[in-house]
């Protein structure tokens, strides 16, 4: 075959981070409330093992993954490096056990900055999230490498939307102002991929009070691109998300014989 003729290798996208070293962090500091009284969230047992403990294995899971930060309540870096320690983790993962801060950006934050310099892709993850597919993981670090500057999984809602005025007294009839169109709308999961530059600058600059780190990126007036979720990457909020994960991890060592 001439040269002519031959194909020319395929050029990554501009921007593409092929070569990116990847590290997720996992803030854990919160409380969780809504769960009711008893351990911080993360802490909480699925399965006989903390959710935390699940989360930072769904990252590990992901081969693209080889540092994860965990971080941890203020005064509680100690009790979660020593849960980590007596659970079996990926021998190829690093994993690092900073304190958090009062608020979850904060202590975002704080992961960023224990990151060492190499790691180019950087996820957040919801340590409530436990059960999130590693083929999850796995798009969204594919996404980043692509060239994304922000990244977040989601699923198409089930039902339909109202915004509302809300009421001045809680559990008040609240009236309806629109109904957006739900073909057009998104839940966001996580674990969240991002370009680590962009993100901590989105951390140095956006000061105001925010649900997700995705969100800050857009007040950068970057692109965030979205990718399939999965069902099984719900978060554990209330009493009956803990009783469905139950019942999603019995399903998997049922399938899977562990």
């Amino acid at each position: 075959m001439s040269d002519e003729s031959r194909p020319s290798p395929a050029q990554p996208p501009a921007g593409a981070r092929t070569n990116a070293r990847t590290a997720a962090v996992i803030p854990a500091a919160g409380r969780g409330v809504r769960l009711g009284p008893g351990a911080p969230k993360a802490l909480r047992a699925l399965g006989g093992t903390p959710m935390l403990i699940h989360a930072v294995r769904a990252m590990a899971a992901s081969r693209a993954v080889s540092l994860v930060v965990v971080v941890a309540p203020p005064d509680g870096a100690a009790e979660v490096k020593s849960l980590l320690d007596a659970h079996a983790l990926p021998e190829r993962t690093d994993f690092l056990v900073v304190p958090g801060g009062e608020t979850r950006q904060e202590s975002v934050r704080l992961g960023l900055d224990a990151l060492p310099p190499e790691y180019d892709i950087v996820l957040v993850h919801d340590a409530a999230r436990p059960l999130v597919p590693v083929d999850t993981v796995d798009g969204v670090i594919e996404a980043v490498r692509d060239g994304a500057p922000a990244v977040v999984p989601a699923l198409p809602l089930a039902d339909t939307v109202k915004q509302v005025e809300p009421a001045a007294v809680p559990g008040e009839p609240e009236p309806v102002v629109a109904t957006p169109e739900r073909a057009r709308l998104r839940a966001v999961q996580t674990p969240q991929g991002f370009d680590r530059v962009t993100l901590v600058r989105a951390h140095e600059t956006v000061t105001g009070d925010v649900t997700d780190d995705a969100s800050m990126v857009e007040q950068l007036g970057q692109t965030v691109m979205v990718v399939p979720g999965h069902e099984e990457a719900f978060k554990v909020t209330r009493p009956l998300d803990l009783v469905l994960a139950e019942a999603v991890l019995a399903r998997r060592r049922l399938n899977d014989g562990f």
